[in-house]
């Protein structure tokens, strides 16, 4: 009779045979599983059109990352009324070109964005384990990317306003629009100060006052809760935010372990509500369609945009 092996060697075995499996999952299928995700949101007004809003956030492209810029490109299809892009688009110093192939369709869809970091310095190298200790930040000597050329593609070429430390009001399918956001918040970037307060129906500078706005959204990368806070307090009917990769790599049954902010865990990803005294507002964070090329995974949290349909208010029993 043959001695029985111990279990203690052949569950670190089994562990590891579970570990691996995950990785392979993560790195080599789930990354590419782009999906569109479906929400409703009654925030406008009564009586009013409903609108389909395009979320996009933390593409995070790469120059070879074709199958992701085919992916993108097809979303126009879903011809959506307006698209919040809540920042990092950029993954790669050379990322401009993926960009345009991936964006071109969405020229003269009216849309507003905002930068993240990785808009403005390129990815580095970075121990995930430092995550669990909190916000990650940003090296001293980094290299700065092309920032200025991608926003006169969003502005000038596909129409969209720039919301960073900015504000703009829009009329998209003929509803009045206030948006405002902030520069990027995980560096400290944001300056709320700059930020007009549209809630009380501002005009944008340099016009007349003019009648207050069927819906006043805000909009930043990193949703810290300063920055929430803030946009609960100027008035926004609704929230839009990425960064968080909706904790890119997600336990079954237990949820995102990492946020990079100071948002709680279970708003990583998205429809929530966000409660300022007595105001609570509608709050959602994108999960993002990419990761950082030195962390090319995703676990139990596939790359996703959401098409949210905005409803009048009256029309959700």
């Amino acid at each position: 009779m043959s001695p029985r092996r111990p279990k203690g060697p052949r569950a670190l075995v089994a562990l590891g045979a579970l570990a691996a499996s995950a990785a392979v999952w993560g790195i080599g299928v789930e990354r590419h599983l782009y999906t569109v995700r479906h929400a409703t949101l009654a925030v406008l007004p009564p009586g009013a059109t409903p609108l389909r809003v395009l979320h996009l956030s933390d593409v995070h492209m790469a120059p070879w990352q074709s199958r992701k810029q085919a992916w993108i490109a097809h979303l126009a299809s879903l011809r959506p009324d307006l698209i919040v892009n809540t920042g990092d688009n950029l993954g790669h110093p050379d990322a401009l070109r993926g960009i345009r192939a991936a964006f071109a369709g969405f020229r003269g869809i009216p849309g507003v964005y905002v930068h993240g970091s990785n808009d403005l310095f390129a990815p580095q190298p970075r121990n995930p384990m430092r995550y669990f200790l909190g916000p990650s930040r940003r090296r001293i000597e980094v290299d700065e990317l092309d920032t200025d050329t991608m926003d006169r593609f969003f502005t000038e070429t596909l129409g969209w306003s720039g919301l960073n430390n900015a504000s703009a009001r829009l009329e998209v399918a003929g509803v009045r629009i206030d948006a405002f956001g902030v520069d990027d918040a995980h560096h400290d970037l944001d300056r709320l100060d700059l930020v007009p307060q549209l809630a009380s129906g501002l005009a944008a500078p340099g016009r007349e006052p003019s009648a207050p706005a069927a819906l006043t959204i805000g909009v930043t990368h990193a949703p810290y809760r300063r920055v929430l806070d803030a946009f609960t307090d100027a008035g926004a009917d609704a929230i839009f935010a990425g960064h968080t990769h909706g904790g890119q790599v997600r336990v079954p049954g237990l949820g995102a372990l990492v946020a990079n902010c100071d948002l709680p865990l279970d708003q990583v990803r998205g429809l929530s509500t966000w409660q300022r005294g007595g105001r609570r507002v509608p709050l959602h964070v994108s999960a993002g369609l990419g990761h950082s090329i030195y962390a090319p995974v995703r676990f139990a949290c596939p790359p996703e945009t959401t098409l949210l349909t905005l409803l009048p208010r009256t029309d959700v029993v």
